[in-house]
């Protein structure tokens, strides 16, 4: 019983039962209804063959059914896989058989892309998620206690360099990172999470654990829409709110001259590097901005800003949480001087113990007990994090290091300039030149000459991109964050389309 406890929701239902747990729009459950409808489920889907250890795919829309048929896998000691709505059946496909999972929950929403699932897959069981309704409760027993040790759910990473990998993250993983989350942020006993970021990502999943660990109420928003966030924000009381930049950047120019209320005190940044400029411009407006940094495989957030930092250091991710630890890879071996660029390492128990059948990755991104993340950054004086970029990301022009961030926000500074992506291409000369893709502000004129000759004061010459593009909008994935690997390919088409016009 060591590593036990009592199951976290049966847990948090006894403890505070009448206490508000989810709004879904005009849907409420308090975590007595929450746990009586997610033992309804698990009875359902007990019915349907699910048991222990079985790997079961989740693929739908963020709602009050979402976070129940969450818990609902947790009563069977199933595991988890969430899966992103916005991927392509093919890609789909390679997860659900990779993970070996056998039962496939889909929403009416997805009906369709599952379907085109189950003709790759033919053995794969469907459910739909608001089929279960019709169905009849079987008897079995549901789980009382968690094991910390056990794997509650496989979430796989984006697959950027070669295949996804299924990142385990266990249950003593999530409790870990609500803990040193709360421990860093405090808690308040009206406190009110909006998610507008997708519960399938990371970052979902991990409010819907910090929901039933602190008892508190989430606000689900089933797609991010600027004007409903700020909305919620004005008139729900929420008081901390998940962010990426493109998505505080949206709601900042839908705010316009409107503050938020003294009770809202934490918008959570993470998803990569934050443009400077975005930063100051929440500053002035006195929003609360606890930039933060963390991956699928440290369950979320494992670095956060302290809150009486926010400005005295703007622009770092903080320190990390009180459990883990951090330090930067040297390039002769040993850590890094501070100030000194190199490869971010993580480990602490919020930290995944590997990757699902992947033995080798796993070995190779576990160095000594640390996580290589993949990510270059440094600490200053003050041990604070500061993160540069991707490693993949990283454009190497003649023999200097280009960190696309730093050019995307120099450019981000220019008043008619929107959004701005950055990326390397081969180059005979150079070996890789950056090149950047912009998105204007609606009715604004800017040429590539103009954009060039803003930049000659604010970056090096190498770092200035070789060529500009104008685009209508960005790739991104479900959570907002920027898919660099796809701007060369945008920008063929902005070439192509200027030559035709």
């Amino acid at each position: 019983m060591q590593n036990q406890m009592q199951h976290w929701l049966d847990k948090r239902a006894a403890l505070t039962p009448d206490r508000l747990a989810l709004i879904d729009g005009k849907e409420e459950l308090t975590f007595r209804e929450l746990r009586e409808r997610s033992q309804r489920t698990a009875r359902k889907l007990s019915g349907l063959g699910i048991r222990q250890g079985a790997v079961v795919g989740l693929l739908c829309t963020s709602s009050a059914d979402f976070v129940a048929l969450v818990h609902a896998l947790t009563y069977l000691g199933a595991i988890l896989m969430p899966l992103n709505t916005r991927l392509t059946a093919h890609e789909l496909s390679f997860q659900i058989e990779d993970a070996a999972c056998m039962h496939l929950i889909y929403d009416e929403a997805n009906g369709q892309l599952a379907e085109e699932v189950l003709g790759r897959l033919p053995q794969l069981l469907l459910i739909q998620a608001e089929g279960l309704s019709e169905l009849q409760e079987t008897e079995c027993s549901l789980t009382a206690y968690i094991d910390a040790e056990a794997v509650q759910s496989i979430m796989y990473t984006s697959g950027t360099t070669g295949a996804p990998k299924g990142v385990m993250l266990t249950y003593g993983n999530h409790w870990s990172s609500a803990v040193g989350s709360v421990l860093n942020l405090g808690l308040s006993s009206t406190e009110r999470w909006l998610a507008a970021v997708p519960l399938f990502h990371i970052s979902g999943l991990s409010i819907i654990w910090r929901s039933v660990i602190y008892g508190m109420t989430i606000i689900i928003h089933r797609k991010f829409d600027p004007a409903n966030a700020n909305r919620a924000i004005l008139e729900q009381g929420v008081t901390i709110m998940s962010v990426v930049s493109n998505m505080l950047a949206r709601m900042l120019e839908d705010l316009g001259g409107r503050t938020y209320p003294p009770e809202f005190r934490c918008m959570l940044l993470g998803g990569g590097p934050a443009p400077r400029p975005l930063l100051e411009s929440c500053a002035a407006k006195g929003i609360p901005v606890y930039q933060t940094y963390g991956m699928t495989e440290t369950a979320s957030q494992i670095v956060t800003l302290p809150p009486e930092y926010a400005l005295s250091k703007l622009g770092s991710v903080g320190k990390p949480l009180f459990q883990a630890e951090i330090r930067i890879a040297g390039e002769r071996g040993g850590d890094a001087l501070p100030g000194e660029a190199g490869e971010i390492l993580v480990r602490g128990p919020n930290v995944t113990k590997g990757y699902w059948n992947r033995p080798q990755a796993t070995a190779e991104a576990m160095k000594g007990g640390w996580l290589a993340t993949g990510d270059i950054g440094y600490l200053d004086e003050d041990g604070f994090l500061y993160v540069l970029d991707r490693r993949k990301d990283l454009i190497i022009s003649g023999g200097e290091n280009v960190y696309p961030a730093e050019i995307e926000a120099a450019l981000l500074q220019h008043p008619a300039v929107k959004e701005a992506g950055v990326t390397g291409v081969a180059d005979e000369r150079w070996g890789q030149v950056p090149i950047a893709c912009v998105v204007l502000r609606e009715d604004a004129q800017l040429s590539e000459e103009e954009l060039r000759e803003y930049l000659k004061d604010k970056l090096a010459r190498y770092k200035i991109p070789a060529r500009f593009y104008f685009v209508n909008m960005l790739p991104r994935n479900a959570s907002g964050k920027l898919l660099r690997r796809e701007l060369p390919a945008l920008a063929v088409q902005a070439e192509q389309a200027a030559e035709q016009s």
